[in-house]
């Protein structure tokens, strides 16, 4: 049986695995709050991009919002992205692993993590994608392990 571990996966692969349009989603900086939550909810997602023009500025979360708009009372109507958005970003690479994101994650207390490949924005891995990826590929080890145990794996 050939069983690489799943948690060596380059990030690319949970990418691929995502399919088109959401995992690079963006909004530019000088949209207000509430058009930006707009398209988190639209889109069914926890984040965006935030990007002037080509350049990767910020990541705009539900937690930007939840904690320097409502928390600080301002009027998402108002409020520009740029005003809210984290800037301090942490990125990967398409090559990194899965178990390099999930690390980073616990250790930065973060959700979503922009890969970038040279200065190009190539999507966007979040906490659950992470997860989603290695249940689905454990759920694919243990049939192939019950296979095996019960004679249906090819020899």
């Amino acid at each position: 049986m050939d069983m690489k571990p799943d948690s060596q996966t380059p990030l690319s692969h949970v990418l691929a695995g995502k399919g088109r349009g959401t995992s690079t989603l963006s909004v530019a900086p000088d949209i207000t709050v509430a058009a930006a939550a707009a398209v988190l909810i639209q889109n069914q997602v926890g984040s965006v991009l935030v990007m002037d023009g080509d350049r990767l500025v910020g990541i705009f979360t539900e937690r930007d919002i939840l904690r320097r708009v409502v928390g600080e009372r301002r009027d998402p109507a108002t409020t520009r992205v740029a005003d809210v958005m984290t800037r301090d970003l942490v990125v990967m690479r398409p090559s990194s692993s899965v178990v390099d994101a999930m690390r980073v994650i616990a250790e930065k207390r973060i959700r979503h993590i922009p890969v970038v490949e040279g200065s190009a924005v190539v999507g966007v891995v979040s906490q659950g994608d992470l997860n989603h990826w290695l249940v689905r590929n454990r759920e694919g080890q243990i049939q192939e392990l019950v296979d095996y145990v019960t004679g249906k794996y090819p020899a």
